[in-house]
C-alpha cells in the first residue's frame, strides 16, 4: 500500500456534517439529488478501506431463497466472450459461472477454479492447473482443453465465437496450450505480472461448458457453467431465476457444501427509488445501490435494526463525467478545460452525495497505486470557464453545445438537469438525451454522444485500466489517444518494481488532470442491503483459506448467502 497523504474526513464526520445541514436544505437537496447512471466495469482486490458488515444473521442455514434487486437488465445475455457486462450482469455471472482466479482481501488474485497458477522468472510463461473433479451443470467435466477453448474464445481464436472486445483486453497472450488433462500453459509476448487479474477480468471471464461455447444460436440464453447456481429461467426485463447446483465443488470454512440457498432470483429494477421501495415493502430480500438518497434511507433502516447493510469504499470505482474526445466539442482541450472549470464539484458533492461520499481526485481510489490527493485537476472557476467558452467559440466558429446521454430513470434525469444547469451558467448549451440503462455500454462503444455520466476504474491492479485508456482500444470509451498515457501504460504493464510502478501511474493521474478527459466526481460507495435473517453477503473463505475481497465494484459472491428466515 502506498501513502495517500492527509486523510480526509471519516464516514462518521461526513454524516455528521450532512445532518447538521439537513434541516435547512433537505427539501431542496432531495428535489435535485443526482444518481449517476453508471455502467460499472472492471474489478480489483482490496487495498485500503473496509466493508462494514450487516447485522449478525446467526449461523448459516441450508435451504430457502433470496430475491435480489439489480440496477439493470443485461439485454445481450451471457455468451461471455461476446457479452458486455456491467455490475448487474456480473452478479448473474458470478452465480452461474466460476472464474479461474478471484481477488482476496489482501489485494491478491488467487486461484479459484484453477487449483494453482505459477509463472516463470520473467512473467512470460504461466502454468495453470485445473481444479480436479469439477463438473459443469450439464454433467460434463472441467478439463484443460475446455479451459483452453474458453480462453481461445475470449481471444477471438475459437471458430464458434466472435468476441468484439476481449482480443484487445487479452492481447499480450501469445499461446494457450492444453498440456495434459489438467494443465494449461499460457505464454505472453511480454512480461505480464497482471495476468492473474485478467483471468478474473472483473468477474467477466467465467468458464462456460463446451456445449454453451459451441452453441450457434442460444449461447446468450442457455447458460451452462460450474457455478453455485444453475439457470432455471430468464424472462427478459422481469427476472432471472437459478437453483442450487447440487454438485458444486466449493465448501465453506467448516467443509459444508455450498451454496446454502436452494434458489436465487435476480430482478432488474433500473429506477433506484422503485428498487428501494420494492425492498422496503418486502418484495425484494436484497438489493445493491450506490445512489446517495437510497443509501441515506438504508442507513436509517439499519440504525433502527430493521435491515442488514454492507457498505464499502474498498478499492472502489470512481464516478465521473466521460467526454467523447473523438469529435467536437471535446476533441478540443479548450472545451474540456471549459467544462472542468464550469463544474462546481463542491456543490455536486453536497447535492449528489448528500455529504456521504468523498470527492474523487482522479481515476485511482485511495490506497491504490497511482492515487494522489491532488493531481492538479482544474478547480471550479466560473469566470475562467466563461473565458474558455468564448475562446472555443472564437477558435471554431461554432456555438459551444453538446449532448448529455443519461439514464431514463427519475434520479438520473434529475442528475442530468443538475449538470445542464451547471454548464448553462458558463454559456454552454446542453441537450439532454435519456436512454435505458441497459443500453448505455453499447451507446458508449459508439461515437454518437458527447458526455455520459459513468462509473469505472476500480482500484487494485492499475494495469487493469490499460484497456480503458490505451489509444485505439475498443473499450477506450472516451476515445482519446494520448501518446504520453500510452507510453506510461506500456511501461507500467511490464514493471515489477512496486515503487517504480507507483510513480508511473501517478504520472498517468497527472496527465488525466492536465488534459481533463474525464471530470472526476466521487468515489462510489456500494451498498448491499438485506432483510433480517440474511447473512454471508461477502462470501465464504476462498479455497486457499484467505478472505474474499471487500470490494463490491465487481459484485460479490452469492455462494455463501443464507436466509435464516426460510432455511432449515
Amino acid at each position: 500500500m502506498i501513502p495517500t497523504g492527509t486523510p480526509g474526513p471519516t464516514r462518521a464526520e461526513r454524516r455528521t456534517h450532512a445532518h447538521r445541514r439537513s434541516r435547512a436544505v433537505r427539501g431542496a437537496v432531495l428535489a435535485v439529488a443526482v444518481a449517476l447512471l453508471a455502467a460499472a466495469c472492471g474489478g480489483g482486490g482490496s487495498q485500503g478501506g473496509s466493508a462494514s458488515s450487516s447485522a449478525d444473521a446467526g449461523k448459516p442455514v441450508t435451504g430457502g431463497q433470496v430475491v435480489y434487486g439489480l440496477e439493470a437488465e443485461t439485454l445481450g445475455g451471457w455468451c461471455l466472450p461476446e457479452s458486455t457486462l456491467a455490475i448487474s450482469g456480473i452478479m448473474v455471472t458470478r452465480a452461474i459461472y466460476d472464474t479461474l482466479t478471484t481477488p482476496n482481501a489482501d489485494g491478491e488474485f488467487v486461484p479459484y477454479l484453477a487449483q494453482s497458477l505459477e509463472h516463470n522468472a520473467d512473467f512470460t510463461e504461466w502454468t495453470l492447473t485445473v481444479r480436479d473433479g469439477v463438473m459443469f451443470h450439464d454433467g460434463s467435466p472441467l478439463t484443460a482443453q475446455v479451459v483452453k477453448n474458453n480462453l481461445d474464445a475470449f481471444l477471438g481464436r475459437y471458430p464458434a465465437r466472435k468476441p468484439l472486445l476481449f482480443p484487445f483486453v487479452l492481447k499480450p497472450i501469445e499461446t494457450v496450450e492444453a498440456v495434459d488433462a489438467r494443465t494449461v500453459r499460457i505464454t505472453t509476448t511480454q512480461p505480464w505480472p497482471a495476468l492473474p487479474a485478467y483471468l478474473y477480468g472483473g468477474g467477466r471471464l467465467g468458464i462456460m461448458a463446451q456445449a454453451q461455447l459451441d452453441d450457434p444460436d442460444t449461447c446468450d440464453s442457455k447458460l451452462v457453467g460450474t457455478g453455485p447456481f444453475e439457470l432455471q429461467e430468464w424472462a427478459v426485463n422481469n427476472h432471472l431465476s437459478a437453483t442450487r447446483n447440487p454438485n458444486y465443488w466449493a465448501t465453506d470454512g467448516d467443509g459444508r457444501a455450498l451454496p446454502y440457498l436452494d434458489r436465487i432470483e435476480f430482478r432488474p429494477i433500473p429506477d433506484s427509488d422503485a428498487r428501494l421501495n420494492a425492498f422496503l415493502s418486502g418484495e425484494l430480500d436484497m438489493l445493491h445501490t450506490s445512489a446517495a438518497p437510497a443509501v441515506e434511507t438504508l442507513e436509517s433502516e439499519k440504525a433502527a435494526g430493521n435491515i442488514g447493510l454492507v457498505q464499502t469504499l474498498s478499492n472502489t470505482e470512481v464516478s465521473y463525467l466521460m467526454l467523447n474526445a473523438s469529435r467536437p466539442p471535446f476533441d478540443s482541450p479548450v472545451a474540456r478545460q471549459a467544462v472542468a472549470r464550469a463544474l462546481d464539484r463542491d456543490l455536486y458533492q453536497r447535492v449528489r452525495t448528500l455529504g456521504l461520499f468523498p470527492m474523487a481526485s482522479g481515476p485511482f481510489p485511495p490506497g491504490a497505486p497511482g492515487h494522489l490527493d491532488d493531481a492538479g485537476f482544474p478547480a471550479y472557476d466560473l469566470d475562467e470557464a466563461k473565458k474558455l467558452v468564448a475562446r472555443y467559440e472564437a477558435d471554431t466558429g461554432r456555438k459551444f453545445e453538446f449532448s448529455y446521454v443519461h439514464g431514463a430513470d427519475s434520479e438520473s434525469s434529475r442528475g442530468a438537469q443538475f449538470m445542464q444547469e451547471q454548464f448553462a451558467k458558463a454559456g454552454i448549451k446542453v441537450n439532454l438525451s435519456p436512454v435505458e440503462q441497459a443500453t448505455l455500454i453499447n451507446t458508449a462503444l459508439g461515437t454518437e454522444w458527447d458526455m455520459i455520466p459513468y462509473r469505472n476504474f476500480p482500484g487494485g491492479v492499475p494495469d487493469g485500466n490499460y484497456v480503458w485508456w490505451y489509444g485505439g482500444s475498443p473499450v477506450n470509451f472516451g476515445k482519446f489517444d494520448d501518446p504520453r498515457i500510452n507510453a506510461l501504460l506500456d511501461t507500467g504493464r511490464v514493471e515489477t518494481d512496486t515503487a517504480k510502478a507507483t510513480a508511473i501511474y501517478e504520472d498517468v493521474n497527472r496527465e488525466f488532470a492536465k488534459e481533463a478527459y474525464n471530470l472526476w466526481l466521487d468515489w462510489t460507495e456500494w451498498n448491499i442491503a438485506s432483510a433480517k435473517g440474511i447473512g454471508g453477503v461477502m462470501g465464504p473463505p476462498l479455497p486457499d483459506g484467505s478472505r474474499p475481497s471487500e470490494s463490491l465494484a465487481t459484485g460479490h459472491s452469492v455462494a455463501g448467502i443464507w436466509n435464516g428466515s426460510s432455511g432449515s
